[in-house]
Parts: structure tokens; sequence; C-alpha cells
């Protein structure tokens, strides 16, 4: 009998008992509840998870297409002020080449006033000169020729040709040194 007992307890293990299927149904349950009370929390967060990253990864195109149009911007405006720093150089030099040329053309025309105003006055003062010499010389030569000819001049022809023909010999002769009185000046 100890043979039967044995054969008895061994069960063959291919066929199915009732306890498997009350952990399948067991099985069964917790996948319910699973799928009905932590699935859907799960997933609304890896909804709002995937959402947020979109959302950022949008916010981020959108941050790197700004940057992009603030790069062009900027560079267009320094291009620009560049062009206008430009122009504004070239303006001012074209304005001082302009006020240089104005200041030279007055400063030639002063120094030809001052050149004309010179000359004005050294006419002047040469034919002072010329009439204050002429009446000196008309005294002193008339005193001179009477005392070497030993008789009176008083003759105003006479003495005017004598001064005349001094004063023309005068004339003649470079301005600034000559042989007026037959030696050379020094």
């Amino acid at each position: 009998m100890t043979t039967s007992v044995v054969a008895a307890e061994t069960t063959n293990f291919l066929l199915p008992n009732a306890t498997i299927f009350v952990e399948f149904v067991l099985f069964l349950i917790v996948l319910f509840v699973l799928y009905r009370y932590v699935v859907p929390p799960l997933r609304r967060a890896m909804n709002e998870r995937e959402d947020m990253l979109r959302k950022q990864a949008a916010d981020k195109e959108l941050a790197a297409r700004t940057l992009q149009q603030a790069r062009e911007r900027y560079e267009t405006e320094l291009s620009e002020a560049r062009a206008e720093a430009a122009s504004i150089r070239d303006e001012a030099r074209a304005d001082a080449a302009r006020l240089r040329a104005e200041l030279r053309e007055q400063a030639d025309q002063e120094v030809e006033r001052i050149q004309r105003q010179g000359a004005e006055q050294l006419a002047a003062q040469r034919a002072e000169t010329m009439s204050q010499l002429r009446i000196e010389l008309d005294g002193l030569s008339t005193r001179l020729a009477e005392q070497i000819i030993g008789q009176s001049l008083a003759d105003d022809r006479r003495r005017h040709s004598t001064v005349d023909q001094f004063l023309a010999e005068l004339e003649h002769t470079p301005a600034g040194g000559g042989e007026a009185d037959g030696r050379p000046s020094r």
C-alpha cells in the first residue's frame, strides 16, 4: 500500500488544477485595477511631460529664430551706421576742404589788398618825398649855383630845369643804390 499512496499523491503537472484558475482570475483583477486606476494618471503625467517637452522645443525654435532675426537686424543696423558714419566723415572732409579753400581765398584777397594798400602808400610817400626833395633841392641848388656862379639865379625857369634834370637822372638810376653822386654806394 505504500506504493499506491505515493502514486495517488503525485499528480500530473501537465493537468491544470483549480489554483491556476484562481491565480489567473486574480491576475486579471490586478490588471483591471492597474489599467483602471494606475495607468490613467501615469498616461496623463506622461502626456503632460511630452506636451511640456514639445512646448520647450517650440520655445527653443522660436528663441533661435528671434535671435537670428535680432542678429540680422543688428548686422543691418551696424552696416547702415557704418555707411552713415562714412558719409558724415566724407561730408566733413568736403566741408573742411571747402572751408580751407574759402579761407585761403580770403587770405589771398587780404594779402592782395595789403599789397595794394602798401603800394599805394609807397607811391604816396614817394610822391611826397619827391616834392619835398624838389623843394629842398631847388633851394639848395639855387644857393649853390649862386655861390659858384656868383650871380643870382632869380629866373625860375633856369632853376626848375636844373632841378628837373637832376631829378630825372635820379629817377633813372636803380632804387637800391646807384651812383647818383658819382661814387658807388656801400
